[in-house]
Protein backbone atom coordinates (compact mmCIF):
# COMPACT_ATOMS: atom_id res chain seq x y z
CA UNK A 1 0.00 0.00 0.00
CA UNK A 2 2.72 2.47 0.99
CA UNK A 3 4.90 1.49 -1.96
CA UNK A 4 2.10 2.05 -4.46
CA UNK A 5 1.23 5.44 -2.92
CA UNK A 6 4.80 6.74 -3.02
CA UNK A 7 5.40 5.37 -6.49
CA UNK A 8 2.41 6.87 -8.23
CA UNK A 9 1.94 10.10 -6.23
CA UNK A 10 4.35 13.07 -6.31
CA UNK A 11 5.16 14.18 -2.77
CA UNK A 12 3.76 17.68 -3.14
CA UNK A 13 0.53 16.21 -4.53
CA UNK A 14 0.20 13.97 -1.48
CA UNK A 15 0.81 16.96 0.78
CA UNK A 16 -1.62 19.29 -0.95
CA UNK A 17 -4.36 16.75 -1.48
CA UNK A 18 -4.21 15.38 2.05
CA UNK A 19 -4.43 18.91 3.45
CA UNK A 20 -7.36 19.71 1.15
CA UNK A 21 -9.21 16.57 2.16
CA UNK A 22 -8.55 17.31 5.80
CA UNK A 23 -9.96 20.80 5.67
CA UNK A 24 -12.95 19.92 3.52
CA UNK A 25 -14.89 16.71 3.31
CA UNK A 26 -12.60 13.93 4.50
CA UNK A 27 -11.98 15.16 8.02
CA UNK A 28 -15.71 15.58 8.36
CA UNK A 29 -16.09 11.88 7.70
CA UNK A 30 -13.10 10.88 9.75
CA UNK A 31 -14.46 12.56 12.83
CA UNK A 32 -17.92 11.01 12.72
CA UNK A 33 -18.48 8.35 14.58
CA UNK A 34 -27.41 2.66 22.67
CA UNK A 35 -27.58 1.42 27.82
CA UNK A 36 -30.62 2.20 25.93
CA UNK A 37 -27.46 3.93 25.00
CA UNK A 38 -27.16 7.41 23.68
CA UNK A 39 -28.43 7.59 20.13
CA UNK A 40 -26.09 6.40 17.43
CA UNK A 41 -26.26 8.63 14.30
CA UNK A 42 -25.01 5.80 12.09
CA UNK A 43 -26.85 2.67 13.15
CA UNK A 44 -30.64 2.50 13.43
CA UNK A 45 -30.27 -0.96 15.00
CA UNK A 46 -27.56 -2.44 17.23
CA UNK A 47 -26.28 1.00 18.28
CA UNK A 48 -22.86 1.54 19.80
CA UNK A 49 -22.29 3.44 23.04
CA UNK A 50 -21.25 6.93 21.97
CA UNK A 51 -22.63 9.42 24.50
CA UNK A 52 -25.29 12.12 24.55
CA UNK A 53 -22.96 15.11 24.35
CA UNK A 54 -20.78 13.56 21.66
CA UNK A 55 -23.80 12.74 19.54
CA UNK A 56 -25.19 16.25 20.05
CA UNK A 57 -21.91 17.81 18.88
CA UNK A 58 -21.76 15.49 15.86
CA UNK A 59 -25.29 16.42 14.82
CA UNK A 60 -24.66 20.12 15.39
CA UNK A 61 -21.78 19.97 12.91
CA UNK A 62 -22.95 17.55 10.24
CA UNK A 63 -26.73 17.73 10.39
CA UNK A 64 -27.16 21.40 11.28
CA UNK A 65 -23.91 22.98 10.08
CA UNK A 66 -23.55 24.70 13.45
CA UNK A 67 -19.84 24.61 14.25
CA UNK A 68 -19.96 27.33 16.89
CA UNK A 69 -22.69 25.52 18.82
CA UNK A 70 -20.75 22.28 18.55
CA UNK A 71 -17.69 23.86 20.17
CA UNK A 72 -19.73 24.62 23.28
CA UNK A 73 -21.14 21.09 23.41
CA UNK A 74 -17.68 19.55 22.95
CA UNK A 75 -16.39 21.46 25.95
CA UNK A 76 -18.98 19.60 28.03
CA UNK A 77 -18.30 16.28 26.29
CA UNK A 78 -14.61 16.48 27.22
CA UNK A 79 -15.67 16.51 30.87
CA UNK A 80 -18.47 13.94 30.90
CA UNK A 81 -17.45 11.57 28.07
CA UNK A 82 -13.63 11.55 28.25
CA UNK A 83 -13.26 8.00 26.90
CA UNK A 84 -14.95 8.66 23.53
CA UNK A 85 -12.37 9.10 20.72
CA UNK A 86 -14.86 10.93 18.53
CA UNK A 87 -14.73 13.86 20.99
CA UNK A 88 -10.99 14.29 20.55
CA UNK A 89 -11.17 13.83 16.77
CA UNK A 90 -13.73 16.62 16.49
CA UNK A 91 -11.59 18.80 18.74
CA UNK A 92 -8.63 18.11 16.43
CA UNK A 93 -10.64 19.42 13.50
CA UNK A 94 -11.44 22.66 15.34
CA UNK A 95 -7.78 23.08 16.26
CA UNK A 96 -6.82 22.66 12.61
CA UNK A 97 -9.40 25.23 11.56
CA UNK A 98 -7.89 27.67 14.08
CA UNK A 99 -4.37 26.88 12.76
CA UNK A 100 -3.52 25.58 16.23
CA UNK A 101 -1.27 22.76 15.07
CA UNK A 102 0.04 21.85 18.50
CA UNK A 103 -3.56 21.63 19.70
CA UNK A 104 -4.32 19.38 16.77
CA UNK A 105 -1.33 17.19 17.60
CA UNK A 106 -2.50 16.88 21.20
CA UNK A 107 -6.05 15.91 20.22
CA UNK A 108 -4.79 13.50 17.56
CA UNK A 109 -2.77 11.72 20.24
CA UNK A 110 -5.77 11.65 22.58
CA UNK A 111 -7.90 10.25 19.76
CA UNK A 112 -5.40 7.45 19.34
CA UNK A 113 -5.02 6.75 23.05
CA UNK A 114 -8.77 6.66 23.74
CA UNK A 115 -9.33 4.47 20.67
CA UNK A 116 -6.73 1.99 21.88
CA UNK A 117 -8.60 1.73 25.17
CA UNK A 118 -11.96 1.42 23.39
CA UNK A 119 -10.71 -1.46 21.26
CA UNK A 120 -11.00 -3.83 24.22
CA UNK A 121 -14.78 -3.35 24.56
CA UNK A 122 -15.68 -2.22 21.02
CA UNK A 123 -13.02 -3.52 18.62
CA UNK A 124 -14.78 -2.22 15.50
CA UNK A 125 -14.92 1.42 16.60
CA UNK A 126 -11.65 1.08 18.48
CA UNK A 127 -9.76 0.05 15.37
CA UNK A 128 -11.64 2.60 13.29
CA UNK A 129 -10.52 5.45 15.53
CA UNK A 130 -6.99 4.09 15.85
CA UNK A 131 -6.93 4.59 12.09
CA UNK A 132 -8.37 8.09 12.58
CA UNK A 133 -5.73 8.94 15.17
CA UNK A 134 -2.92 7.91 12.84
CA UNK A 135 -4.50 9.85 9.98
CA UNK A 136 -4.69 12.98 12.13
CA UNK A 137 -1.09 12.55 13.21
CA UNK A 138 -0.14 12.17 9.54
CA UNK A 139 -1.96 15.40 8.76
CA UNK A 140 -0.03 17.17 11.50
CA UNK A 141 3.25 15.83 10.10
CA UNK A 142 2.32 17.05 6.62
CA UNK A 143 1.60 20.51 7.96
CA UNK A 144 5.01 20.50 9.63
CA UNK A 145 6.74 19.41 6.42
CA UNK A 146 7.56 15.83 7.45
CA UNK A 147 6.16 14.36 4.25
CA UNK A 148 7.81 10.94 4.30
CA UNK A 149 6.80 10.37 7.93
CA UNK A 150 3.25 11.36 7.08
CA UNK A 151 3.05 9.01 4.10
CA UNK A 152 4.45 6.30 6.37
CA UNK A 153 1.21 6.52 8.37
CA UNK A 154 -0.80 5.26 5.38
CA UNK A 155 -0.09 1.59 5.94
CA UNK A 156 -1.04 1.82 9.63
CA UNK A 157 -4.30 3.60 8.80
CA UNK A 158 -5.35 0.85 6.42
CA UNK A 159 -4.15 -1.92 8.72
CA UNK A 160 -6.65 -0.84 11.36
CA UNK A 161 -9.42 -0.15 8.84
CA UNK A 162 -8.93 -3.74 7.66
CA UNK A 163 -9.26 -4.97 11.25
CA UNK A 164 -12.50 -3.04 11.67
CA UNK A 165 -13.80 -4.34 8.34
CA UNK A 166 -13.08 -7.93 9.37
CA UNK A 167 -15.52 -7.45 12.26
CA UNK A 168 -18.37 -6.02 10.17
CA UNK A 169 -17.67 -5.06 6.53
CA UNK A 170 -21.18 -3.57 6.20
CA UNK A 171 -20.93 -1.17 9.14
CA UNK A 172 -22.29 2.29 8.14
CA UNK A 173 -19.67 4.35 9.99
CA UNK A 174 -16.83 2.25 8.63
CA UNK A 175 -18.12 2.41 5.05
CA UNK A 176 -18.54 6.18 5.15
CA UNK A 177 -14.97 6.63 6.35
CA UNK A 178 -13.34 3.94 4.25
CA UNK A 179 -15.18 5.10 1.16
CA UNK A 180 -13.55 8.51 1.38
CA UNK A 181 -10.10 7.08 1.95
CA UNK A 182 -10.37 4.56 -0.88
CA UNK A 183 -11.54 7.24 -3.28
CA UNK A 184 -8.69 9.48 -2.18
CA UNK A 185 -6.11 6.80 -3.01
CA UNK A 186 -7.86 5.66 -6.20
CA UNK A 187 -7.18 9.03 -7.80
CA UNK A 188 -3.43 8.47 -7.57
CA UNK A 189 -3.04 4.76 -8.25
CA UNK A 190 -3.42 2.93 -11.57
CA UNK A 191 -6.27 0.72 -10.36
CA UNK A 192 -9.23 2.97 -9.67
CA UNK A 193 -11.96 1.46 -7.53
CA UNK A 194 -14.25 4.50 -7.67
CA UNK A 195 -17.37 2.67 -8.83
CA UNK A 196 -17.03 -0.06 -6.19
CA UNK A 197 -16.51 2.53 -3.46
CA UNK A 198 -19.53 4.51 -4.62
CA UNK A 199 -21.53 1.31 -4.39
CA UNK A 200 -20.51 0.88 -0.76
CA UNK A 201 -21.45 4.49 -0.06
CA UNK A 202 -24.89 3.95 -1.59
CA UNK A 203 -25.58 0.60 0.06
CA UNK A 204 -24.10 0.86 3.54
CA UNK A 205 -23.07 4.38 4.60
CA UNK A 206 -25.19 6.40 7.04
CA UNK A 207 -26.69 8.75 8.16
CA UNK A 208 -28.39 9.69 4.93
CA UNK A 209 -27.58 13.40 5.05
CA UNK A 210 -23.86 12.56 5.20
CA UNK A 211 -24.14 9.70 2.71
CA UNK A 212 -25.70 11.98 0.09
CA UNK A 213 -23.17 14.70 0.83
CA UNK A 214 -20.33 12.20 0.40
CA UNK A 215 -21.77 11.06 -2.91
CA UNK A 216 -22.27 14.66 -4.06
CA UNK A 217 -18.65 15.66 -3.45
CA UNK A 218 -17.38 12.36 -4.85
CA UNK A 219 -19.32 12.76 -8.11
CA UNK A 220 -18.16 16.38 -8.30
CA UNK A 221 -14.53 15.29 -8.07
CA UNK A 222 -15.19 12.65 -10.74
CA UNK A 223 -16.72 15.43 -12.92
CA UNK A 224 -20.13 13.73 -12.96
CA UNK A 225 -21.92 16.97 -12.29
CA UNK A 226 -25.54 15.86 -12.81
CA UNK A 227 -25.11 13.10 -10.21
CA UNK A 228 -23.35 15.52 -7.87
CA UNK A 229 -26.28 17.94 -8.09
CA UNK A 230 -28.85 15.17 -7.59
CA UNK A 231 -27.15 14.04 -4.38
CA UNK A 232 -26.68 17.49 -2.90
CA UNK A 233 -30.40 18.00 -3.48
CA UNK A 234 -31.11 14.77 -1.60
CA UNK A 235 -28.99 15.95 1.31
CA UNK A 236 -30.73 19.32 1.37
CA UNK A 237 -34.13 17.62 1.34
CA UNK A 238 -33.21 16.08 4.71
CA UNK A 239 -31.42 19.09 6.26
CA UNK A 240 -32.66 22.11 4.28
CA UNK A 241 -31.38 24.73 6.74
CA UNK A 242 -27.77 23.51 6.84
CA UNK A 243 -25.70 26.49 5.64
CA UNK A 244 -22.76 24.31 4.64
CA UNK A 245 -24.98 22.31 2.28
CA UNK A 246 -26.45 25.56 0.95
CA UNK A 247 -22.91 26.72 0.27
CA UNK A 248 -22.09 23.47 -1.57
CA UNK A 249 -25.24 23.79 -3.67
CA UNK A 250 -24.14 27.34 -4.52
CA UNK A 251 -20.73 26.02 -5.53
CA UNK A 252 -22.25 23.41 -7.81
CA UNK A 253 -24.54 25.97 -9.46
CA UNK A 254 -21.70 28.43 -9.89
CA UNK A 255 -19.50 25.80 -11.54
CA UNK A 256 -22.36 24.86 -13.84
CA UNK A 257 -23.01 28.51 -14.68
CA UNK A 258 -19.36 29.19 -15.42
CA UNK A 259 -19.08 26.15 -17.67
CA UNK A 260 -22.14 27.09 -19.74
CA UNK A 261 -21.99 30.89 -19.25
CA UNK A 262 -25.54 30.64 -17.91
CA UNK A 263 -26.61 33.83 -16.13
CA UNK A 264 -29.58 32.11 -14.48
CA UNK A 265 -27.37 29.44 -12.87
CA UNK A 266 -25.00 32.08 -11.56
CA UNK A 267 -27.91 33.99 -10.06
CA UNK A 268 -29.20 30.82 -8.41
CA UNK A 269 -25.71 30.20 -7.04
CA UNK A 270 -25.63 33.65 -5.48
CA UNK A 271 -29.03 33.00 -3.87
CA UNK A 272 -27.66 29.87 -2.17
CA UNK A 273 -24.54 31.73 -1.06
CA UNK A 274 -26.80 34.41 0.42
CA UNK A 275 -28.78 31.77 2.34
CA UNK A 276 -25.57 30.38 3.78
CA UNK A 277 -24.30 33.85 4.67
CA UNK A 278 -27.42 34.47 6.74
CA UNK A 279 -26.08 31.78 9.11
CA UNK A 280 -22.38 32.52 8.80
CA UNK A 281 -22.10 33.04 12.56
CA UNK A 282 -22.47 29.29 13.06
CA UNK A 283 -19.92 28.23 10.42
CA UNK A 284 -16.22 27.61 10.87
CA UNK A 285 -14.05 30.67 10.49
CA UNK A 286 -12.17 29.28 7.50
CA UNK A 287 -15.39 28.47 5.69
CA UNK A 288 -16.79 31.97 6.31
CA UNK A 289 -13.74 33.50 4.62
CA UNK A 290 -14.09 31.18 1.65
CA UNK A 291 -17.84 31.69 1.42
CA UNK A 292 -17.55 35.49 1.39
CA UNK A 293 -14.82 35.33 -1.23
CA UNK A 294 -16.88 33.11 -3.53
CA UNK A 295 -20.02 35.17 -3.03
CA UNK A 296 -18.17 38.35 -4.04
CA UNK A 297 -16.74 36.54 -7.06
CA UNK A 298 -20.10 35.26 -8.31
CA UNK A 299 -21.65 38.74 -7.90
CA UNK A 300 -18.88 40.08 -10.13
CA UNK A 301 -19.44 37.29 -12.67
CA UNK A 302 -23.17 38.00 -12.77
CA UNK A 303 -22.50 41.68 -13.47
CA UNK A 304 -20.01 40.91 -16.24
CA UNK A 305 -22.27 38.38 -17.97
CA UNK A 306 -25.35 40.61 -17.65
CA UNK A 307 -23.45 43.47 -19.28
CA UNK A 308 -22.01 41.26 -22.02
CA UNK A 309 -24.19 38.19 -22.76
CA UNK A 310 -21.77 37.11 -25.52
CA UNK A 311 -18.91 36.79 -23.03
CA UNK A 312 -17.01 33.58 -23.73
CA UNK A 313 -15.45 32.99 -20.36
CA UNK A 314 -14.25 34.57 -17.11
Amino acid sequence: MLASLTRFTPMNLIRNRWAQVLTQSLLGVLIVGGTAWAGDPFRPSNPHNIGDQTEAAFEAIFRDGNYRGAEEILAVALQVEPNEPLVYAMQASFAYDANDMEGMRKYAQQTLESAQRLAASDPLRGNLYIAVGHFLEGSYLLKKGSYLQAVGKTGTVFEHLDKASAINPNDPELNLLRGYLDLFLSRYTPFSQSEQVIGRFEQYAAPDYLRYRALATTYRDLEKYDLAMANIDRALAITPDNPELQYLKGQFLRNEGRRSMDLGKLQQAQQYYALALEKQDQLSRALVVQLNHENNAVVDEIQKLAQNPSLKGF
